[in-house]
């Protein structure tokens, strides 16, 4: 085995994770970076770029199939998905060799590897021993054990985004981002039976059940079969494909299909890591840290991204905060820069968006805020009917007083644009008037925002 020296050792190599080697190395740090996967992490690879281009090419087929005899003459559209999943890799494809040479023009060493610590100052790397001052840990995470038999028949999203054909019949196991995005992509991109099957009596838990409700009513319009309160006992294959078992309020169901689709959560990956010989202490979220992203039991450690307990949603931008806010304290050498976070907005990109940023109803009520609701469902307004969308609606709370915003929720054609602009206004605390005050472009989905106050 091999031995040798650094300033720096990274585990992980997407957004959490290669940003403080930059960092690092750009300030004059001997770092090395091991990863066993190809270089650029779930977000690039397997997760946000590559899903949002698929869903960029099912919403032209979806607006073209609204807007038929509104001007749309083509009789019959379809998606080829073996066109599409060429498209996803004409982007994904160089990202890996991009990323490496990067941090090798920069004198990173790489290392293509499982890591495990063996002791608080060094980790293996397939027969290297790489000893460091410094570890910094962003190894994101992974679908979550689901403990049935026949969990092995299950695909991931990972295998999704890999599919060489669009199978006839296709069901996904949970109610979250994954499963609802992907089965928006499945039927439009020509599955026959689309299935969603959740265990609890709500789907998409963290945005606003009011527009969650309208959400699941434009899924079932699709032809997307929700299952609510339906809890998977076991996946078999059958001569028909595979068949799953589940419980359900009124008793046992089945559902045939060709392929089942892992979408019920994910947890920090790090068993692989031998955490214990470094002295890092973690909890089911994650590895422990402080605000400054240091393990509170290891000095010498940072993590960030969705292997750390932060207390944060599992969202790349954060994971790129907090790996920012890592690296500043690390070339500090003390705990100097803690990390704070503004108004963090969320989407599910269905078609049509759900969005959210700020507080939930509930939630406000529960913290003992005083405020007004302003609902509305804006299928009627300009711009949905522009675009002939049937479901959209928008959710914001104002403090009374103060008129902050304190949280806001939005479903329809230009949600992901709209809540970055409250995000924006949050984080700037603007009250209502002066938002109200400002003279947006029109027509744009940005102009809808005074009408929403």
């Amino acid at each position: 085995m091999t031995e040798e020296m650094f300033d720096l050792v990274v585990l992980g190599a997407g957004t959490g994770a290669t940003g403080v080697a930059h960092a690092c190395a750009r300030a004059g740090w001997n770092v090395a970076l091991v990863d066993p996967l190809p270089y650029g992490g779930t977000c690039a690879l397997r997760g946000c770029d590559p899903k949002k281009m698929l869903v960029g090419v099912t919403e032209a087929l979806d607006w073209c199939a609204r807007l038929r005899g509104r001007g749309i003459a083509a009789d019959s559209l379809a998606i080829d998905w073996k066109d599409l999943m060429e498209f996803k890799r004409s982007f994904t494809d160089p990202v890996p060799q991009r990323v490496e040479d990067g941090l090798q023009a920069k004198g990173v060493r790489t290392f293509h590897a499982e890591a495990g610590f063996t002791g608080p100052d060094a980790v293996d790397a397939a027969g290297h021993r790489l000893k460091a001052r410094h570890f910094h840990i962003a190894t994101g995470a992974l679908p979550r054990s689901l403990g049935i038999p026949g969990e092995d028949l299950l695909t991931t999203s990972t295998g999704f985004l890999e599919m060489g054909t669009m199978p006839e019949r296709i069901t996904f196991i949970g109610g979250g981002f994954i499963s609802f995005e992907f089965a928006h992509i499945a039927v439009r991109a020509g599955a026959r039976e689309v299935s969603i099957l959740h265990r609890g009596a709500r789907p998409l838990v963290h945005f606003d059940p009011d527009l969650v409700n309208l959400q699941v009513n434009r899924t079932r319009e699709l032809g997307i079969d929700v299952r609510l309160e339906s809890c998977v006992d076991a996946v078999e294959r059958t001569e028909d494909g595979l068949l799953i078992t589940t419980t359900t309020p009124q008793g046992k169901a089945t559902v045939n299909c060709d392929i089942v689709v892992h979408g019920a959560g994910r947890v920090p990956n790090i068993e692989t890591l031998n955490l214990e010989a470094a002295g890092v202490e973690t909890s089911t979220r994650g590895i422990l840290v402080n605000e400054y992203m240091r393990s509170v039991s290891n000095p010498a450690v940072t993590a960030a991204g969705d292997c750390a307990d932060t207390g944060t949603p599992n969202l790349t931008p954060l994971s790129a905060n907090q790996a920012r806010i890592a690296a500043k304290n690390l070339l500090a050498g003390k705990d100097s820069r803690p990390i704070r976070y503004p108004p963090i907005p969320m989407i599910v990109f269905t078609i049509p968006a759900v969005a959210r940023v700020g507080l939930m109803e509930s939630e406000a009520t529960d913290h003992g805020m005083d405020f007004d609701v302003h609902f509305r469902e804006t299928s009627r307004w300009y711009s949905s009917v522009r675009v002939a969308e049937s479901h959209s609606a928008y959710k914001v709370l104002v403090e009374r007083g103060s008129n902050r915003i304190l949280g806001a929720h939005v479903m329809g054609p230009g949600a992901e644009e709209q809540i970055n602009l409250f995000a924006m206004a949050m984080a700037a605390e603007l009250s209502t008037h002066q938002v109200k005050a400002l003279i947006f472009a029109y027509p744009s989905y940005a102009s809808d925002l005074a009408f929403m106050l």
